[in-house]
């Protein structure tokens, strides 16, 4: 799924109590994109590495660089998402329920990405299964997706 998608439900699932939680569920919505192809995406424009080239469509995994790879399995993984839930939770002494978005996220993107591209590494560090999802660029996931957040918004507000 697109990372302002991520960013709006995470936001409206788990922020809506009040405008700080709003922003704190859209963080941890799009957190897990950032931390992997946003930070190529700083690099690659300071020049400290060389990004993919995405002119003649999508890239092939091999030339994205190997710490995007690795973000990508520890941002997108359940387990690790558990884990550090749990960890703020016993810190806090109580759940912090915007997080919940990260969790969110991962879910959102285990049928929404396909095999050709950075499938979702849901059980990474124990598991390298992923699933061969629909690509959330696939019209049928794309513009749903865009037509049922408006929908959600306009209700909310």
């Amino acid at each position: 799924m697109d990372i302002i998608s991520h960013g709006l439900w995470g936001g409206i699932a788990f922020g809506r109590k009040k405008r700080s939680n709003f922003w704190w569920a859209f963080g941890f919505g799009v957190m897990p994109d950032l931390f992997s192809f946003g930070l190529l995406t700083i690099f690659t424009a300071l020049g400290l590495v060389s990004g993919p080239d995405w002119s003649n469509g999508v890239p092939s995994a091999d030339s994205v660089p190997f710490f995007v790879h690795r973000l990508y399995d520890i941002t997108h993984s359940l387990i690790i998402f558990v884990v550090v839930f749990v960890v703020v939770w016993l810190i806090r002494k109580k759940p912090f329920l915007p997080l919940w978005a990260w969790g969110l996220h991962i879910l959102m993107d285990i049928p929404t990405h396909s095999t050709n591209f950075f499938p979702t590494p849901f059980l990474w560090p124990f598991s390298e299964f992923r699933v061969n999802g629909i690509s959330w660029g696939n019209p049928y996931i794309f513009f749903p997706n865009v037509i049922i957040l408006v929908l959600v918004y306009i209700l909310f507000f």
